[in-house]
């Protein structure tokens, strides 16, 4: 389905689901296109999405986590982020997210919802939304997945600038995020 919610002509003629695990949903589907023409095996990976936080502690530094992401293959720098249960919505995953990651809460004002993205529109349903939390503050330890092993970092504004532009942050979904907070703050 297109944004407008419709599907371009493109007609899904087989549908089958072909891994479905914790970490991984797969279908394959064939298509017929409008030209009648079959496109077989197209390989969506579904997913429920998931919610980045743009946290600025009450020092005015963004709280950023450094960890393990097995796809790349490596520790990478990002703001916190995570995927949405079932049954969860975007705004309490972003609030979970934030406080296992980080023991870190958004302030007075909560988390703000001030985007939301398309995060390859090929070849996935993944959809994320982008949160601000203004005045967050550390309210206790981590409660880290088995999975994670994540150490909290801080930047300032100028230095956050300076990692998306080096690629010290690299993930292409967290550079837009950081660049598009940055600039809904008017920080750019």
């Amino acid at each position: 389905m297109s944004a407008d919610g419709k599907g371009a002509g493109w007609k899904i003629v087989r549908s089958e689901i072909l891994i479905d695990s914790p970490h991984l949903r797969l279908r394959s589907d064939d298509i017929e296109l409008p030209d009648g023409s079959l496109v077989k095996d197209y390989y969506v990976r579904e997913s429920r999405g998931f919610a980045v936080v743009f946290a600025i502690a009450e020092d005015e530094r963004v709280v950023l986590v450094r960890q393990y992401k097995h796809g790349a293959g490596g520790r990478l720098l990002e703001l916190p982020a995570g995927g949405i249960d079932a049954g969860e919505t975007a705004l309490d995953c972003a609030a979970r997210e934030l406080t296992e990651e980080t023991a870190y809460v958004a302030g007075g004002r909560g988390l703000e919802s001030i985007g939301r993205f398309v995060v390859d529109a090929s070849n996935s349903t993944a959809r994320f939304e982008l949160f601000l939390a203004r005045d967050a503050r550390r309210t206790g330890k981590q409660e880290l997945e088995r999975t994670e092993d994540i150490e909290v970092e801080f930047a300032t504004f100028k230095e956050l600038r300076r990692f998306v532009s080096d690629g010290t942050i690299e993930s292409a979904p967290q550079v837009a995020a950081i660049y598009y907070a940055l600039d809904y703050l008017g920080k750019i």
